[in-house]
């Protein structure tokens, strides 16, 4: 917690000093003595005491008075706040791996549940592009703040040939850093390219790629770690999930006879991907764990650490405090604190 105008802190010594009263008040012998012979009756009459009655209005309001000078130094608290024009793209595996069903109901169905998931938890600010990817990637859904086109966009996402890790990373690090780098309009010379590389250097834009691959390379033109260190260089973090198990078999019928291809994920690569680019690695081997991992992702890549001002709470607070001490004490005492 910060305070906007911490000067007004000297305000907490009227708690100690208001305490302090209270007590000698308190201790302060009565000015006139009341004789009464018989204590048993008094006692009787007088019924059940409950002697920590005396002590709570006084206590609330010490807490009223708390609460109303912190209110003066204007406190600000701690809070995730949703990033302006926070950019994600979202390479998704579509390759012919995604048919095995290690990951229920199949890898490709859990995929595409936690992408409407991510979307879900995802602040309304967030905009987000998706790239499919299989023998090579294909950007299905442009970078925009309309869900519905992402999510339309999942229907792309069919088993096909081959798995380009490398080119996707590289894909989609450029979808991101173009659509953040610049509105593309005016000169397109290499005087406006200069300027937009220096404005880029002084602010870094706040874009990520999200991949997600449940199996090795086996095509493209650039190797993972290759595809990682572009990604570097345009400044684009990449957070991967690897998913499926080391037990998943997609089967296939060639020429009359049945094959059964173990298609383990490539976590190594996943993860090299990650610590090139200042991303994080995710390990999803069961469909809660990829809707976890989407979930948390889609919090944390629309917000950033911020602050708001909390002066109206502390003021609401001190003003119910104050009420509750006068209403307990009228109650408990018929007198005020």
């Amino acid at each position: 917690m910060s305070f906007a105008s911490p000067v007004f802190l000297l305000a907490l010594l009227v708690v100690p000093v208001a305490a302090l009263a209270w007590w000698w008040l308190e201790r302060r012998p009565p000015r006139y003595a009341v004789e009464y012979s018989n204590l048993e009756l008094l006692a009787a009459v007088a019924g059940e005491t409950r002697p920590w009655r005396r002590y709570v209005p006084p206590a609330l309001l010490l807490a009223a008075l708390a609460s109303l000078a912190l209110a003066l130094a204007r406190p600000h608290v701690e809070v995730m706040t949703a990033r302006d024009n926070a950019t994600v793209v979202l390479a998704v595996d579509s390759s012919g791996s995604m048919r095995a069903d290690d990951v229920a109901p199949t890898r490709l169905q859990a995929a595409k549940a936690a992408v409407r998931t991510f979307l879900e938890a995802a602040p309304p600010k967030l905009r987000v592009g998706m790239v499919a990817f299989a023998a090579e990637p294909q950007v299905v859904a442009p970078v925009t703040r309309n869900r519905e086109l992402v999510l339309s966009a999942l229907d792309f996402l069919v088993p096909l040939r081959g798995t380009n890790i490398g080119d996707s990373v590289a894909q989609s690090a450029e979808t991101a850093r173009e659509a953040v780098g610049g509105d593309g309009a005016g000169g397109a010379g290499v005087a406006s390219f200069a300027l937009r590389l220096a404005a880029a250097a002084q602010q870094p834009a706040p874009a990520a790629v999200l991949l997600l691959s449940d199996g090795f390379q086996t095509d493209g033109f650039y190797t993972p770690q290759d595809g990682a260190r572009r990604a570097k260089e345009l400044g684009i973090p990449v957070y991967t999930i690897a998913l499926g198990t080391d037990e998943g078999v997609v089967e296939f019928e060639f020429g009359g006879m049945s094959r059964r291809i173990p298609v383990p994920p490539d976590r190594e690569s996943l993860r090299q991907i990650a610590e090139i680019t200042g991303g994080e690695f995710y390990d999803a081997p069961t469909a809660d764990a990829l809707q976890a991992a989407y979930a948390e992702l889609g919090e944390r890549l629309g917000r950033e650490p911020g602050e708001a001002e909390a002066t109206v709470a502390f003021l609401a607070a001190g003003a119910v405090l104050l009420l509750a001490a006068a209403a307990l004490s009228l109650l408990w005492g018929s007198r005020l604190p």
